[in-house]
């Protein structure tokens, strides 16, 4: 009896391992399809391969999948606005340059030398209204057609119909779309290649300047709005014939220069030399130190130049030297800012004379 008992006992453990066993095969079934079909992609077209098994895997769902596919796509398509600098002033139409030209000192300017750029079109991106005033009271009886935009995005939408101008004056801080992202969409657009952009701010430190140049604007002028900066503008990018003459100032005065040298002409050219070596360049420092706020550096540099120039028999570059020097205490950036473009001038006219007196 007991061998009977032993026996069934056998069999229901037999059994149960044998159903144990079917359950692990079965479940390791699809695996095993998979590698089947791994294994005979020789004879079974790669793709299809390929589908089973991310059938099996699916990593991503498939909307997922081509969310990040519609993105790349879009990435691709979407202009890049490029870091322009700001000496890319050329302006372009087709393959032709029109260049920028050299820019003199002039004397007073008027409301009535604007006439000389008659037929000239401008568009102004601007939101004060009473700044629109003032641009269009300065150029008003002038014969350049003037056309308002009071945002960055009104400006966008009349270019799309009107590319017929000469430059847009581009208020940097306006609503809807600024100044600074009107301007890299219109960079982008080879269409408007042939426009120049001027920023109107009133922001001129060194990151404000920066940022212009970086959104493709390729000069500034500062608010308020002074009327020979905006001739100059004007004069620099028209193409039109002006008949306003340019004011020759002499800024070196060689015989008080010899003078002061005790007559020594040899000795006085040999000044010359030196100064041209420490401070041909000083507009250009000192602009850096200005718009970095640096004024006790620049405060330095230009008392040199004021001791410096009244050696060389060079006193209206020491006079605009001193009246910057005076400037730089007052808190308002612009009145020092205007006096510095003055020296710039002035400085760039003496090293020019400079350098025709030394051959």
């Amino acid at each position: 009896m007991s061998s009977e008992f032993q026996l069934a006992g056998i069999v229901i453990v037999a059994v149960t391992v044998l159903i144990a066993v079917f359950f692990i095969f079965a479940k390791k079934r699809p695996a095993s399809k998979i590698e089947d079909v791994t294994s005979a992609k020789h004879d079974i077209p790669h793709v299809v391969v390929q589908e089973e098994i991310k059938e099996e895997a699916k990593p991503e769902s498939v909307p997922e999948i081509l969310f990040q596919e519609k993105e790349k796509e879009i990435e691709a398509l979407t202009p890049i606005a490029e870091e322009k600098p700001l000496e890319a002033t050329n302006r372009r139409k087709g393959d032709v340059l029109i260049p920028k030209r050299s820019v003199p000192e002039f004397g007073k300017i008027t409301k009535q030398n604007f006439s000389e750029f008659a037929g000239e079109r401008i568009l102004v991106a601007e939101d004060n209204p009473i700044n629109q005033k003032v641009i269009m009271g300065l150029l008003a009886g002038s014969g350049i057609d003037v056309v308002l935009a009071n945002d960055g995005q009104e400006a966008l939408d009349i270019l799309e119909k009107d590319t017929n101008f000469l430059m847009i004056l581009m208020d940097a801080h306006m609503p809807r779309v600024d100044g600074f992202e009107a301007t890299r969409i219109i960079r982008v657009n080879p269409n408007y290649d042939h426009i120049l952009v001027v920023a109107l701010s009133g922001d001129v430190g060194a990151d404000d300047i920066q940022k212009m140049k970086n959104a493709g604007m390729s000069e500034q002028l500062a608010k308020p709005l002074r009327m020979e900066a905006l001739y100059k503008i004007f004069y620099a990018y028209s193409t039109k014939e002006t008949h306003h003459e340019a004011v020759t100032i002499k800024i070196l005065d060689v015989d008080e220069g010899v003078q002061t040298c005790g007559g020594d002409e040899s000795f006085y050219r040999e000044i010359l030399s030196e100064f041209m070596r420490d401070y041909a360049d000083s507009a250009e420092r000192l602009g850096e130190l200005l718009r970095a706020h640096h004024r006790d550096s620049a405060n330095a540099l230009l008392l040199d130049i004021i001791g410096v120039t009244a050696n060389i028999g060079a006193r209206t570059l020491g006079e605009s030297a001193s009246d910057l020097k005076l400037a730089l205490s007052d808190t308002d950036e612009r009145s020092y800012f205007t006096l510095y473009d003055r020296y710039k001038v002035q400085s760039n006219g003496l090293t020019q004379e400079i350098r025709e007196y030394l051959g």
